[in-house]
């Protein structure tokens, strides 16, 4: 695992992150998800043929980013879901078929579970022989199984958010009998800025900042504008750090840092580089050009006396 899959994973794996990227998504910021009611589920998927026997071919085995069940409150009854995060720091141009087959396996390792369970407790019997062969029985039900991608960079998703984007010219008529499968997607780009008011996590700051990490002066206004990067979290820097080269220094010591004074602090750090580096240039201009020595140069250049103490070691 790389190491935006490594960040992006950790920071989206915890419950309260979780839990509100569904909540904007699903229900518009409605706090319908509960973190405490979030339990994490194996993400290893097995594709095991039916009724594998000797001569099969050999099983198949897939991991997601993160899976967890959920037991929800909806119109005042209980609903009982399975939630998947995919997390995207590149685009995917084949997501609607990754997500699929994840989507299957999971379906089918609910059905492969079903079928255990009635073996074991040996309630076949009464059962029809459909049943029976099927090992699913009539009243059984499977969970709902919702995956959410992710896209945690700055450019906007210009890959296909469907089975049927994936095609091409095909008739009509073909096509109205082909399943579509839809890609869940939050895209930082798109979000519109009055909308991350919805989020109720550090998610927030984090898929704000990753919107206007190519727009300095735009990052500028949001950071200023929005307290809570005051105290940003390691964890949210890691996926900074790691999807958009945020650079942002977290000493060992602290669990939160101050975004604001750190790109402040980097940008004035830049600024005297760049400032040493045209010194350095046209001091070294000036002793090629007229002869002159480094501290000629220097002094008909004006240079501060902490300048030359860079400028010195460069010299040498």
């Amino acid at each position: 695992m790389g190491v935006k899959d490594t960040a992006t994973t950790r920071y989206i794996r915890q419950n309260e992150i979780f839990a509100d990227a569904f909540n904007y998504f699903v229900y518009g910021g409605e706090q319908v998800i509960h973190p405490e009611s979030l339990k994490e589920l194996d993400t290893r998927e097995i594709d095991v043929p039916y009724g594998a026997k000797k001569g099969a071919r050999q099983p198949v085995q897939r991991t997601r980013d993160v899976i967890k069940s959920v037991v929800a409150m909806m119109d005042k009854s209980t609903a009982y879901l399975l939630l998947a995060i995919e997390n995207q720091s590149n685009i995917h141009y084949a997501m609607p078929v990754k997500n699929m087959v994840y989507d299957a396996l999971q379906y089918a390792k609910q059905v492969e579970e079903a079928t255990a369970s009635h073996r074991l407790s040996g309630d076949y019997k009464g059962a029809g022989g459909d049943e029976y062969l099927s090992g699913f029985m009539k009243e059984d039900h499977l969970l709902p199984v919702v995956t959410l991608v992710v896209y945690f960079d700055s450019k906007e998703w210009d890959g296909p958010l469907s089975i049927h984007d994936m095609f091409s010219g095909q008739d009509a008529r073909v096509l109205a009998l082909v399943p579509d499968y839809k890609v869940n997607l939050i895209v930082p780009a798109l979000i519109e800025d009055e909308d991350f008011r919805k989020f109720q996590s550090s998610l927030k700051e984090v898929l704000s900042f990753i919107k206007y990490a190519r727009d300095k002066d735009e990052l500028r206004k949001i950071l200023d504008a929005d307290e809570s990067f005051r105290h940003l979290g390691r964890a949210e820097v890691d996926v900074l750090n790691a999807c958009v080269g945020a650079k942002i220094t977290v000493a060992e010591s602290e669990e939160a840092i101050d975004v604001c004074l750190a790109i402040q602090q980097m940008n004035e750090e830049a600024a005297q580089k760049e400032r040493i580096s045209t010194l350095l240039a046209n001091i070294r201009n000036l002793m090629e050009k007229m002869g002159w020595s480094a501290e000629q140069s220097m002094d008909v250049l004006s240079v501060s006396d902490n300048d030359r103490k860079a400028l010195w070691k460069m010299l040498k």
